[in-house]
């Protein structure tokens, strides 16, 4: 329902039937009734990869993310519509949403290929958590979403992505690869935002992203980091590095 939703939203957006007005989101979005939604140390342990369990619960876990990506994307065009800002911002945030809603159509039909769906397995409810914490503040959104949450994606990736093809899955590590050249693009839309946003209201937006972070963040960034991809995403080390548990 949700990809059904965001295809023809993003279809009409491109269109220009939908103007940016005002909004006044839900604290939550709407989700399916399935999977059980279950606190982070709740979750039960994650299943060695090299059983058939734990690859399904590998691709499920990431297709749980990709759906909450698709609601932070569309929270985002639509929370932050008193921010005064350009046209573009909203354009390239619902083109991010609708990404986001292809990557679950992916990693969805890849559950099912493989005997499974989405849904099958509980999964954790701390992936909001950010949107709520953030929902007051654009560049505390921009510093833990794309720049943490997703930059994250882009360390960690390209070892799944080779997990899934000694496992005899080339056709799940190419969905990955797809996803993760995608949450390149994803990354250059939050940093290139949050530099303007930063510049506009002259603060230093290296300085910004580590005090957004350091409030709104739980934790340490763990290294290490993918450079090549955050580098190709315009996103500075110099921003991320000090926050690093090295």
């Amino acid at each position: 329902m949700k990809v059904a939703r965001s295809r023809a939203l993003i279809a009409r957006w491109r269109a220009g039937g939908l103007p940016v007005g005002t909004a006044e989101p839900p604290p939550r979005p709407a989700r399916p009734e399935r999977p059980l939604l279950l606190a982070p140390r709740d979750m039960p342990k994650r299943r060695h990869f090299g059983s058939r369990a734990g690859h399904l619960a590998l691709l499920h876990a990431l297709a749980h993310i990709e759906l909450n990506a698709i609601d932070l994307g569309w929270d985002i065009v639509a929370r932050f519509t008193d921010a005064g800002l350009p046209r573009a911002f909203y354009d390239e945030w619902a083109e991010v949403a609708a990404e986001e809603a292809e990557h679950f159509a992916l990693l969805a039909a890849r559950l099912e290929a493989l005997g499974a769906a989405y849904g099958d397995l509980p999964a954790h409810d701390g992936l909001w958590e950010a949107a709520a914490l953030t929902a007051h503040d654009l560049l505390a959104r921009l510093a833990v979403v794309p720049l943490v949450l997703e930059a994250r994606g882009l360390d960690v990736t390209p070892q799944m992505i080779e997990r899934l093809d000694r496992a005899g899955d080339p056709d799940s590590a190419a969905v990955l690869d797809r996803i993760c050249r995608d949450e390149i693009g994803h990354v250059a839309v939050g940093a290139r935002w949050f530099e303007r946003l930063c510049r506009d209201a002259g603060l230093d937006p290296a300085a910004t992203f580590r005090d957004r972070v350091g409030r709104y963040f739980k934790g340490a960034l763990k290294p290490p980091f993918n450079r090549a991809a955050r580098d190709a995403a315009g996103f500075p080390a110099d921003w991320y590095a000090p926050l690093s548990t090295a």
